[in-house]
């Protein structure tokens, strides 16, 4: 027991990572900067863009809403009549062929 090969668990050296809480501080706020930073950049980013569709929006001869209305009436006029062909058994083949 005196052979000093016993240790006291107060006298054991502390195991593990030793962390340099400055160097943590300190990148802890610039990552904090930069994500203010980034949210800024993104805010103004989107700001820009939406503000020129509005612009290009204004532009336009017809809205949109109107334009998507239109085709979709000429979609649908296109598939009845396609459907009507194909029933009545009309050929779409070039008389040539």
């Amino acid at each position: 027991m005196g052979n000093g090969g016993d240790v006291m668990a107060g006298d054991a050296p502390q195991a593990g990572v030793q962390v340099n809480q400055g160097l943590v501080v300190g990148g802890v706020v610039l990552v904090g900067l930069g994500g203010l930073l980034g949210a800024t950049g993104i805010m103004l980013l989107t700001t820009a863009i939406v503000s020129a569709a509005r612009r290009w929006m204004r532009q336009l001869e017809r809205p949109p809403r109107e334009t998507a209305r239109l085709r979709w009436e000429q979609a649908k006029a296109a598939t009845s009549a396609g459907a009507e062909a194909w029933r009545s058994g009309v050929s779409t083949r070039p008389s040539g062929s």
